[in-house]
């Protein structure tokens, strides 16, 4: 019979997977590299995006994103069946930041920033500067976003290094008020364009 001490390192972690169809925990499904684009958008169906019941959970990461602007607002917003991203969500957002010069705030909830079954585009990272260091990075999740029984739940959790020289936290979560299934998801800038960085989308089985 096994025993705990011989069997406690005999295990094997799973690993993301680069490919899609692999059956590991989290599988990449497509990557999009910024460069110049006004919207980036994972639709269903389309340039090899994957997103319907294939996965429950979907994962999202932001890596560098380098606005165009000065200043601007990172955005989300989603596609119910139609052809427009005017999905209706109820949404919350947190922040709280830290400057280069030691002052802080937050956190605290930003009613601006949040929606009331809105069908405008979300705010996920505010006030991101454009200089040639600056950038943002996060995550975001998406649950089970085919059912048409239950509203798509999602969130996520972005760190920018905003235009006043200060360390941002935002927290974002809400859900799309629908039971139609939400097929696309499109991600924008307030000003200018995405100039650089990575957008990448995976599923969770």
């Amino acid at each position: 019979m096994a025993t705990y001490s011989s069997i406690r390192y005999n295990f094997t972690l799973p690993q993301a997977s680069t490919t899609s169809g692999t059956g590991n925990a989290l599988e990449l499904i497509k990557s999009i590299t910024c460069s110049g684009d006004s919207t980036i958008s994972f639709v269903d169906g389309s340039s090899d995006v994957v997103f319907d019941n294939t996965y429950r959970t979907y994962h999202i990461k932001f890596v560098n994103v380098h606005p165009s602007s000065n200043t601007t607002t990172f955005r989300v917003n989603f596609r119910d069946g139609g052809s427009s991203y005017d999905a209706s969500k109820t949404t919350s957002f947190y922040a709280a930041s830290h400057t280069e010069g030691g002052s802080h705030s937050g956190p605290s909830h930003s009613s601006g920033a949040s929606q009331g079954n809105g069908t405008g585009v979300q705010s996920i990272a505010t006030s991101i500067g454009n200089d040639n260091d600056e950038s943002f990075c996060g995550e975001m999740w998406i649950f089970n976003p085919s059912s048409t029984t239950y509203v798509t739940h999602f969130h996520t959790v972005c760190q920018n290094s905003n235009h006043s020289d200060t360390s941002a936290l935002e927290i974002m979560g809400g859900y799309c008020n629908t039971s139609a299934a939400i097929d696309a998801v499109q991600f924008s800038v307030s000003t200018g364009n995405f100039e650089s960085g990575e957008i990448r989308l995976y599923g969770i089985r």
